[in-house]
C-alpha cells in the first residue's frame, strides 16, 4: 500500500447547504479545509476528488423512488415531498440538493474503493459521515448516506468482514440500518442516550437481526454529561475487544465533533483533546485489526469556527502520519479568514487546554453507583455474549 494518505476534496462539497439559518452551516467545511492548508497538512496527502455518485452507487443502500424524489426535489425545491423527509425543517429541499449530496457520496465511496485497491492506506472525507439518511428517506440533515455507500461499496468488492464505529454524539441510526440483517458488517455506535436527544435510538438491546447478523450492531447509550474521561473509557471499554474478535479488513469510523461541550445542539461535555485521542485510537486499531485500512469520515458538528475545523484538521493530520501538535499557536492567516468569512474571532491554538487526557481503564474496576459504568456494562451485556466475549 502506499503510505501517503488520501484526502477527498472538492469545493463543490460546500454546496451542501440548506440556507441561512441551519447548524449545518457548510462554511465549517470551506474553515477546515482552510486549516488544513494552513498546517500544509495539504502538502502531507493526496488532495483528490472523485466524482459524484451515480444512480447504480446510490442504489447499493437507497431505493430507486427515494433517489427520484431527491433529484425532483432538487430541480424544484417547492414540490419536496415530506413523505420521503424532504422539504422539512431538519432537510430543507434547495436548488441542486441532489447533486451535492451525490458529490459528498462520492468522496466517501472513492474513498473506499482506494483503500480496498491500496492506492492509500488511509482517506478522510471530513464533508461526509452523513449516517441518519434511510434507504427511502432522508433525516438529520443527511440527504444520502456516504458511511453506508462506502461500507456498501467495501462489500461490492469483496471486503468479507467491514468495522463502522460512529462516535457522533448522535446515534448512527441510518447505517446500522443499512447493515441490520448482514453479518459482514460490524456497526459500533456511541452516542447520547436516546432518552435524551435525536434520533431516540442505540439501545445497548439493539444488537442486529436474530440469526447470523446478531451481535452485529453495539450501541452505548452515554449519559448526558458524560465528559472525556467517561467518553474514553466507554469507547476503550468497547471498541478495541469487539475489532480484535472481528478482524475486520477495513475500518470506517464517523468522527462528528459534536460530542464537543461547545456544541450547540446536544448535551455533551467533551472536548477537543478527547476527541483527538480518539482519532489517534482509531488509527491505531486500524492497523493492529486492518492491516492499515481506514477510511475516516467527519459527521456532525455545529460549533462551525471554535472546534469543527480544529478537530477535523487534527484527524487530517493523524491520517497522515503528521499529527499537528495540540499547544500549537494556530496560524494567523487562518484566523484572518474566519473573520473575513464568519467576523467571529477564531481560537488560538489547537487544544482545549486539557491535552494529555486521562481516563481509567475498564479493566481496573466497576463502579456500581457510576451512570457510566452502568451504561458500559449494559452494551457488554446485551452485545458480548452474542459475539462469544464475555461482559
Amino acid at each position: 500500500m502506499s503510505g501517503r494518505a488520501l484526502l477527498m476534496w472538492d469545493d463543490g462539497l460546500t454546496g451542501y447547504d440548506f440556507g441561512p439559518g441551519h447548524p449545518m452551516d457548510p462554511v465549517r467545511l470551506a474553515l477546515t479545509m482552510g486549516l488544513v492548508r494552513a498546517y500544509e497538512l495539504d502538502r502531507r496527502v493526496n488532495v483528490v476528488a472523485a466524482k459524484p455518485a451515480g444512480d447504480s452507487t446510490l442504489r447499493l443502500v437507497h431505493r430507486e423512488d427515494y433517489v427520484a424524489a431527491v433529484r425532483a426535489a432538487s430541480a424544484n425545491p417547492r414540490a419536496a415531498d415530506q413523505a420521503y423527509g424532504l422539504g422539512t425543517m431538519d432537510d430543507p429541499a434547495f436548488p441542486g440538493m441532489h447533486e451535492a449530496s451525490a458529490l459528498i457520496a462520492g468522496q466517501s465511496v472513492g474513498a473506499a474503493d482506494a483503500v480496498w485497491r491500496g492506492d492509500a492506506a488511509h482517506a478522510v472525507n471530513f464533508a461526509g459521515g452523513l449516517h441518519h439518511a434511510m434507504p427511502g428517506s432522508a433525516a438529520g440533515f443527511c440527504v444520502y448516506n456516504d458511511a453506508a455507500l462506502a461500507i456498501a461499496r467495501l462489500l461490492e468488492l469483496g471486503a468479507e468482514r467491514v468495522a463502522y464505529v460512529d462516535v457522533d454524539v448522535h446515534h448512527g441510526d441510518g447505517v446500522q440500518a443499512a447493515f441490520w440483517e448482514d453479518p459482514r458488517v460490524l456497526t459500533v455506535s456511541l452516542h447520547e442516550h436516546p432518552g435524551t436527544l435525536f434520533p431516540g435510538t442505540g439501545w445497548p438491546e439493539e444488537t442486529g437481526a436474530a440469526g447470523a447478523a446478531e451481535g452485529g450492531a453495539v450501541n452505548v447509550a452515554l449519559p448526558a454529561g458524560t465528559g472525556d474521561a467517561g467518553w474514553l473509557r466507554a469507547f476503550h471499554a468497547v471498541v478495541p475487544e469487539l475489532l480484535a474478535d472481528f478482524r475486520p479488513q477495513v475500518l470506517v469510523t464517523q468522527h462528528g465533533a459534536d460530542t464537543h461541550f461547545e456544541d450547540p445542539l446536544a448535551h455533551l461535555a467533551v472536548s477537543l483533546d478527547a476527541q483527538r485521542a480518539v482519532q489517534a485510537a482509531c488509527h491505531e486499531l486500524a492497523h493492529a485489526y486492518a492491516d492499515g485500512r481506514w477510511v475516516a469520515l467527519g459527521g456532525g458538528g455545529y460549533a462551525v469556527v471554535d472546534v469543527v475545523p480544529r478537530s477535523w484538521t487534527h484527524l487530517v493530520g493523524i491520517a497522515a502520519d503528521a499529527p499537528v501538535e495540540p499547544e500549537s499557536v494556530i496560524p494567523s492567516s487562518w484566523r484572518d479568514e474566519v473573520y473575513a468569512r464568519t467576523r467571529q474571532l477564531a481560537p488560538g491554538r489547537m487544544t482545549d487546554g486539557r491535552w494529555p487526557v486521562s481516563w481509567r481503564a475498564w479493566d481496573e474496576g466497576y463502579d456500581p453507583a457510576d451512570r457510566l459504568d452502568q451504561a458500559v456494562l449494559a452494551t457488554r451485556r446485551a452485545a458480548f455474549p452474542l459475539r462469544g466475549l464475555l461482559p
